[in-house]
């Protein structure tokens, strides 16, 4: 058989060694792509450094914000008033939007209270001083970076400390403050030749003085709107002005004292407040006096405002807004405002005004405070008292103690201001339609006035009173 042709086994491998050629080719390759990045990396920096910033294509996009719509419920000023402050702080908070209504004081307390608690209410609102204890749980408390309690007790008016805290923290800040004061017709005066009184006292003695009455007995001119609660308006005020005077506790008015050094002698501080009020209105009102004219007031005359308006009243107690009341009515009255009279060595005055406070349930707690605080800055309540003497007479008083100069020599408005390191308030503040703790206990207080009218004893009129105001205080959480 022929032997088959086998070529021998190939002992040596395949060679793995790359061609020189070819490794030239991938070293020109990597040193290519380092010089194309080095051109870029110099590029850049070049770019960078050296061309302005404002021509660079490449920005960075900042995060945005939200636009944040902070809702406030005002009550007397209209947006007009309260505008320009707004756009200011807008352009400085361009992602804050302020909208401001005026609301309307008709049940208003109801409608803010109820929009409250449904946590559909607004972020920042108008209240009463005197509403804290209605509305405090639903109030977000002033963070201490706004104002400490320290900070806020001293920029802001003595009366703060007694009605704007809740839970043993302050709720609420005034952009405004008003009270009481005595205004006096200056050609009644002068045609007696008399000075206003600054004591109870001497107001007394002017009154019956002043008082005129026809032949039939009709009065003609009123010295005083003092004495009943149909007629006078801010009725309830005076009352309490007259009991914080004397020593009263008008929680308990009808609290007696033993006299010390007098064995079996009482004081009953409350009683003889109510007792000086409605003598007015009776007919031994000037007994002593040397004017007896027999009653100064009574309940058949027109309202207080308006029977000082029509110049046949010398002498009313009225807040600073009355003002604008009086004016409309008779422009041409030729009328004075001064303190209200005063207990020997005595000084104690009444406050009566309106604050801002913060929903608790507001998402927007933090930025709703800041703008309050923006607010009550010296330099934006001068801005806001400018647009509001634009629209009316004045603007609203400043609750600032730190402003109180800028005011005094205002002759519409001083009188308001001297008074205000010495202010006090409670829940007899007229006007505020709360249908709630003011109305609830000037109820009572009316009863005990109208009792002593119709011949009562004002003693025991105001043992009623005590019962009543207790069942006020106590719903409202103010039992002590």
């Amino acid at each position: 058989m022929d032997q088959p042709n086998i070529s021998p086994p190939n002992l040596n491998p395949p060679s793995t060694a790359v061609p020189l050629v070819e490794k030239k080719s991938k070293l020109k390759t990597v040193f290519l792509i380092l010089g194309i990045l080095l051109f870029i990396a110099a590029a850049a920096y070049l770019i960078i450094k050296i061309l302005p910033k404002k021509s660079l294509v490449f920005k960075k996009t900042p995060f945005k914000k939200a636009l944040i719509t902070i809702t406030y419920w005002g009550l007397f000023e209209p947006s007009s008033a309260m505008q320009a402050v707004i756009d200011d702080y807008q352009k400085e908070h361009p992602m804050v939007k302020i909208d401001y209504l005026q609301e309307n004081l008709k049940l208003y307390r109801e409608r803010l209270q109820a929009a409250l608690e449904r946590k559909e209410g607004p972020d920042i609102f108008r209240l009463h001083q005197s509403w804290v204890p209605m509305l405090g749980g639903l109030m977000s408390p002033i963070p201490s970076a706004i104002y400490n309690s320290a900070t806020f007790e001293t920029t802001f008016y003595p009366s703060v400390k007694d009605t704007l805290k809740y839970g043993g923290q302050y709720v609420a800040i005034p952009l405004m403050y008003d009270g009481l004061a005595l205004f006096y017709n200056e050609d009644i005066f002068r045609s007696k030749s008399q000075s206003p009184p600054k004591t109870w006292g001497e107001l007394k003695t002017l009154a019956c003085e002043l008082t005129v009455k026809d032949e039939q007995g009709k009065t003609r001119t009123a010295g005083v709107a003092l004495g009943t609660t149909n007629n006078i308006d801010h009725w309830s005020d005076v009352l309490g002005l007259m009991m914080l005077q004397n020593g009263a506790d008008l929680a308990n008015p009808s609290l007696c004292a033993r006299s010390s050094g007098i064995e079996g002698s009482e004081s009953c501080f409350g009683k003889d407040a109510l007792s000086f009020y409605t003598l007015f209105a009776g007919s031994q009102a000037c007994s002593g006096e040397s004017s007896d004219v027999g009653s100064v007031w009574n309940s058949l005359l027109p309202t207080s405002t308006y029977t000082f308006a029509t110049g046949n009243l010398a002498m009313y107690f009225g807040p600073s807004w009355r003002v604008f009341d009086i004016k409309s009515i008779n422009s041409n009255l030729n009328f004075k405002i001064v303190p209200v009279p005063q207990l020997p060595g005595g000084n104690i005055a009444w406050s009566s005004y309106w604050v801002e406070g913060v929903a608790k349930d507001s998402k927007y707690q933090a930025e709703a405070w800041e703008f309050l605080n923006y607010l009550s800055s010296p330099a934006v309540l001068q801005k806001l008292y400018q647009a509001e003497s634009n629209l009316r007479l004045f603007g609203e008083p400043f609750p600032r103690v730190d402003m109180a100069e800028q005011l005094k020599a205002q002759p519409m408005v001083g009188p308001f201001i001297d008074q205000a390191p010495f202010a006090r308030n409670w829940y007899l503040s007229s006007n505020t339609a709360d249908n709630g703790i003011n109305q609830q206990v000037i109820k009572y207080y009316e009863d005990a006035v109208n009792a002593v009218n119709a011949g009562g004893d004002a003693l025991n009129a105001l043992k009623t009173t005590t019962q009543g105001v207790s069942q006020v205080l106590t719903r409202y959480g103010l039992t002590r």
